[in-house]
This record gives C-alpha cells, structure tokens and sequence, in this order.
C-alpha cells in the first residue's frame, strides 16, 4: 500500500508516480534480473528513436507507468505523447515516440508495453460499458476481481475509462455477503454488528438475493443493497419497494449485451468483475530507429 496516499483512491499525479514507480520496479527486476543478455549485444553509445503504434481503437491508459518503465533505464529519455492519457486511439496510429539509448528502450520495450496494453484494456472495456448505460443513473462500478499485485493500477484504469471504484480491498469498506449473513445468523443481527465498524468504514453494504431480504436489509437500516443475480422483473420491483431509501448496485452475470436493460430498472450501481478479471490486452507495437 502508498503510505502517501491520503484516501484509497487518490489518483493525483504524485501518486500515480509512486505507485507507477513501485509496480515497474518489481515488474524490471522480473525481467532483467542479472541483466538484459541480448540488449547487450548493442553498443552502449547507440542511439534510438521507437515509435509505439496501437494496433486497434483504444481508450489510452498507462502513461506513468510507461514513463516510469524508460526513465527507470534512462532518467532523460525524450517522451512524448500523441494521445492524452484517458483519449480514444484510433487503429494504427502512432501514440508515443521516444528517444534513448538502444539499449534502455530495448530493455524497457517488453515491461512498458505489458503496462500499456493492460491498462488500456481495462480503460477501453469500462468506456464501452459506460457508454452502454448513458442517459440512465446507473454508474458503472468495479470489483475485488483484480490482477494480484496490480489492483491500484486496474482501478485507475477503470477511473481513465470513466468507471467507478468500488471499495480497495476488505480493510476500507463492508461488503456483507451470503456467508456472512449466515454466519452471523441472518440479515438484521449482521447489520447490527456492521454498527461497530461504521467509523472505519467509507460504506457499509449488505448483498441481498430475495425481496424478502431487502425488506429486512432496509426495515434495519440498510443505506446501500447489491441485488445479487435477480431476473429483470424482480429488479424493478426491488426500486420500486426501495423508494430511493438506499443506493442499490446489481451484481452477477452482467453482460454488455444485457447492460442496458439492467440500467433502465433504476438501480444506482453495476458491478461488473470483467472489467479487470476477462480483459484481452490492447495490441500495442514498437519500432526503433537507429538516430545518427
């Protein structure tokens, strides 16, 4: 975790950095190890220009990771962008062009892509879901379904792709779930011992799968509902008996195909797990050129 991070999802440009910083240390020490064999076959004095190209239409995400992939092997490398973080790409254009010591941009190549396409994944898949949903109030939400290790990078890219986070891990909010409910002996009696953890908590949400357990989950309080799995009749009637008394989010078996409708019930929230979880990397490229 950032020690300077003021709230679990302060995405400002110095933290970003951090965490930018700290994810491309572990992920060059994993690829260079001892020292890039075949890079070294290249003359130290040798310089070059790459130009990065996307091969398919994407939403930009995983500039300070890139960034932080190059000056980690060169500090002055020359970086710039044609594409703003958080802007479309269209197929085949040229997004970024550096200038550096061959051996540093073919050293960095493989780690600043593997940010790059994954970040963009996640950014390009939560626009097209946001896009889906316009005009409704519905926002679309991420989840716990995330690469281990990578879950503060997926987010922002979430938040790139004009999504919303949903809680950081289990230490920042409170997701009562079925086994929890059951272990605690049911709906009422859970959300009155959820009461004792509320100061340290940004949220406090209790997952329902009948009407039944909704009306408990409001008749004791309850300020935000995940409507697990529920048919699309049962949603409306879910809003309709909830009469704005709570933030309602629906999870499970969400598609893009389905996601409208599932919008226009009314809910506040879709959680949706593919976001990060199902993600096919956006096809980036490098070409270098020997600079005289």
């Amino acid at each position: 975790m950032l020690g300077a991070m003021t709230t679990p999802f302060d995405f400002s440009a110095a933290s970003l950095a951090e965490l930018a910083r700290a994810d491309v240390a572990r992920a060059l020490e994993e690829d260079l190890g001892s020292g890039d064999l075949t890079a070294g076959l290249v003359d130290p004095a040798r310089r070059a220009r790459a130009r990065v190209l996307v091969r398919e239409p994407a939403v930009m995400c995983g500039a300070p990771w890139v960034e932080a992939a190059i000056r980690g092997l060169e500090a002055d490398a020359r970086i710039t962008w044609h594409v703003a973080e958080g802007h479309a790409a269209r197929a085949d254009q040229v997004v970024l062009e550096v200038e550096a010591s061959a051996r540093a941009l073919l050293s960095a190549e493989r780690t600043a892509l593997n940010f790059l396409q994954l970040l963009s994944a996640v950014a390009t898949k939560t626009a097209a879901y946001v896009e889906a949903v316009k005009g409704t109030r519905a926002q679309i939400v991420d989840t716990r379904k995330t690469l281990p290790g990578l879950r503060l990078a997926q987010k922002y890219a979430v938040r790139t792709g004009g999504g919303t986070n949903h809680r950081i891990g289990l230490y920042d909010a409170v997701l009562i779930k079925e086994n929890h409910i059951a272990a605690a002996g049911g709906v009422t009696p859970v959300l009155a011992a959820a009461s004792a953890v509320a100061s340290q908590a940004r949220f406090i949400e209790i997952e329902v799968e009948t009407l039944a357990q909704l009306r408990e989950a409001l008749d004791a309080g309850a300020r935000m509902v995940l409507l697990d799995n529920m048919d699309l009749p049962t949603l409306r009637e879910a809003v309709r008996l909830n009469a704005d008394r709570a933030i309602l989010e629906i999870s499970g078996g969400v598609t893009l195909e389905g996601l409208r409708a599932l919008a226009e019930t009314g809910v506040d929230r879709i959680s949706i797990g593919t976001l990060t979880k199902d993600v096919k990397a956006t096809d980036f490229s490098m070409r270098l050129q020997e600079l005289p």
